[in-house]
């Protein structure tokens, strides 16, 4: 098995090789996947060495003291963190070998096209179809808040092939070429101004059955996949102390005692330390991850992740007083990422109310950790077994 000291050396050879400071970015990034520094426990030859997923800091650390590029990985994170693991447990050996290197590369950035105007907490309700032609699927609906749409080269994508089936059961999972001609990306702002989001609109989308991942019906299953690691990116990303939102509230604190008062004190005591329970605990989480697959406990990091969020940036907004209510930027932008702590506090109020809506709703995740983590009985469900075009919509 490969150890610490493996990685090193490695590492160290891969900087011989390929010195940082005269080797084009993205010629670096190519020659760190080959050699299997990407993300070290993918299998050899797609980007990893089969090592433990835990020895991954020790190749971040080696590569960040020599000043070497990274793979900006906020601007690729739904690549990495729901494209990538559901195309490594589920795609073909062509699909891993096609997709892997340039995403991690960030040469193909991807999106995901799940939710719908009429199926966004019930996803399963999901009303997109795909119809079998020959060697490829057509492909007509619409899908909604899809981030990064507008830069994305790929997408994964579920829609519903069989009609006749229960909702979970009738839904294949594609990868959808957001060049093609029937692919229509149109932006939608936000509270904050921007447009961030998206509404994708597919009109004869045709889908090689090559691009198809897991089998015909089975979209749900491989769908949990995405969404379970789509819930650890967002509430168990690895954070320092005070990193995140509690950051700019607690600079602020240090450097204006003129606005502190008794009460925003307590408040900020406690949320700091909540904070800090939750980056702990998505410590704890990553150390789950070395051993297996992402469970339903990402569930219940990203539902402290939105609440604290919301409640953080509320303090902050109060704290500053009429400064707290002003905003940098109406401008309508299409940014390429979510910049929380290099903005105001204007910004962070506003786009925290995001946060309990995206991934998985506030609502929808207390029911899965209720059943899925607590073990309590499951909510009747009378439209279970029943055919999805059947249903009341």
């Amino acid at each position: 098995m490969t150890h610490a000291g493996e990685l090193r050396r490695r590492t160290a050879e891969l900087l011989a090789a390929y010195p940082p400071a005269t080797t084009d970015r993205l010629d670096f990034l190519r020659a760190r996947f080959d050699a299997g520094l990407a993300w070290v426990h993918y299998p050899e030859g797609l980007g990893g060495l089969g090592a433990p997923r835990s020895l991954q800091v020790v190749v971040d650390e080696e590569l960040a003291a020599a000043g070497a590029p990274d793979n900006d990985p906020r601007r690729i994170g739904i690549g990495l963190g729901m494209a990538a693991p559901t195309v490594l447990r589920y795609g073909t050996e062509e699909q891993k070998a096609r997709f892997l290197r340039p995403l991690w590369t960030g040469e193909e950035v991807w999106c995901q096209l799940f939710s719908e105007p009429g199926a966004g907490s019930d996803l399963a309700a999901l009303g997109t179809r795909a119809v079998r032609d020959g060697e490829d699927w057509v492909v007509d609906g619409q899908k909604v808040w899809t981030s990064s749409a507008h830069l994305a080269r790929w997408a994964i994508l579920i829609a519903r092939t069989d009609p006749d089936a229960p909702k979970h059961a009738g839904i294949t999972y594609f990868i959808c070429d957001m060049t093609d001609p029937g692919v229509e990306v149109r932006p939608l702002r936000q509270i904050t101004g921007e447009a961030e989001f998206n509404e994708v609109f597919l009109t004869g989308v045709r889908i090689p059955d090559r691009h198809r991942l897991g089998e015909a019906g089975d979209g749900w299953r491989v769908a949990q996949t995405t969404l379970m690691n789509e819930r650890v990116s967002i509430g168990g990303m690895r954070l320092p102390r005070e990193g995140g939102m509690i950051g700019p509230v607690a600079k602020t604190w240090r450097e204006r005692p003129e606005l502190r008062t008794h009460d925003l004190h307590q408040r900020l005591l406690k949320l700091w330390v909540e904070a800090e329970v939750s980056r702990l605990t998505a410590e704890r989480l990553r150390q789950q991850l070395n051993a297996g697959q992402p469970g339903y406990e990402g569930s219940g990091m990203k539902l402290a992740f939105a609440r604290l969020n919301q409640e953080i940036s509320g303090l902050e907004v109060e704290l500053r007083g009429e400064e707290g209510l002003l905003y940098d930027d109406w401008t309508m932008r299409r940014p390429e990422l979510v910049d929380f702590t290099g903005r105001d506090a204007g910004y962070r109020y506003l786009r925290s109310k995001g946060n309990s809506i995206e991934g998985g709703t506030s609502e929808v995740l207390l029911n899965i950790v209720a059943e899925r983590v607590l073990g309590l009985p499951a909510e009747p469900r009378t439209d279970k077994d029943v055919p999805w075009k059947d249903l009341a919509r």
